[in-house]
């Protein structure tokens, strides 16, 4: 083989590609890591809710790298980390711009008062106090507990009802609570089989129930439908607002009363 002029030619040509294919890729790997492919504008786009304090930190720690270095995956897994932020796309723009585009968190209920969820189910934790329905179930339930949420609330929403609060406790139980035009809460007990029937039983007789109630001076504040041919109500004195403008008025005048008797005794202590 030593003495083959052809082999000998074929292995030097093998060494010197090899040679030039090494220099070649060194020469690149210096190259696309000069400083002056580094980053100088960094642009981010659509952020309302998410610290953007805590964006840009985070984009400056995972900004390592160059335009044709940086791990755009691992920076979006990073993103992924900021409270409210659901996603975010990365897009480079020769020769030193980088776009962020956040895409957030759209809270639709409270969830396990812990939480919160979004309308396709979505569970994430994030700082959040506004006024929102009280939604309580297994996480990996949460389409479930939103969409019984949103069917539920319109049934009830057409007897003036506003739905507030659902619960699907582990054993499987539904309950609600919704509130009427008066502010007053009601809790309902829908229990684990045939709960769409019985919230359905549940509209065909408030109406009725209702006015049966507060022709006695009766109102509900808890219902049980875990029956299979009817349902249980607790029932309070019923409160309006004709009712609480003459508590008012009694008390003011116990309380005028007083008041006069008491000066009378301090103006006759002091004649003495």
């Amino acid at each position: 083989m030593w003495h083959d002029p052809k082999t000998m030619n074929a292995i030097a040509l093998t060494l010197m590609l090899l040679s030039a294919g090494a220099l070649l890729w060194a020469a690149g790997h210096w190259f696309v890591r000069q400083p002056s492919f580094a980053f100088r504008q960094v642009v981010v786009q659509d952020l309302h809710r998410a610290d953007p304090a805590h964006v840009a930190a985070v984009i400056r720690r995972e900004l390592k790298g160059t335009f044709f270095t940086m791990d755009l995956d691992g920076a979006q897994q990073a993103l992924r980390q900021v409270p409210w932020v659901r996603n975010a796309g990365l897009h480079r723009e020769w020769p030193d711009r980088l776009e962020v585009s956040i895409r957030e968190f759209e809270p639709f209920a409270h969830w396990n008062g812990t939480a919160l969820v979004t309308r396709d189910g979505m569970v994430f934790v994030a700082p959040y106090d506004g006024d929102l329905p009280e939604l309580t179930g297994r996480d990996d339930e949460a389409i479930a507990v939103v969409e019984r949420f949103e069917r539920w609330g319109m049934r009830l929403a057409s007897l003036g009802l506003e739905l507030e609060t659902v619960r699907h406790s582990p054993r499987g139980s539904w309950q609600i609570e919704a509130t009427d035009e008066h502010g007053n809460t009601q809790v309902i007990e829908l229990g684990r089989d045939m709960v769409d029937a019985r919230m359905e039983r549940f509209v065909s007789v408030y109406r009725k129930t209702a006015d049966v109630l507060a022709h006695a001076g009766r109102q509900h504040d808890y219902i049980d439908l875990r029956y299979q041919n009817g349902l249980a109500v607790r029932t309070t004195a019923r409160t309006t607002a004709r009712t609480t403008e003459r508590a008012t008025e009694r008390t003011t005048a116990q309380t005028v009363a007083q008041t006069t008797a008491a000066s009378a005794d301090n103006g006759s202590s002091k004649r003495q």
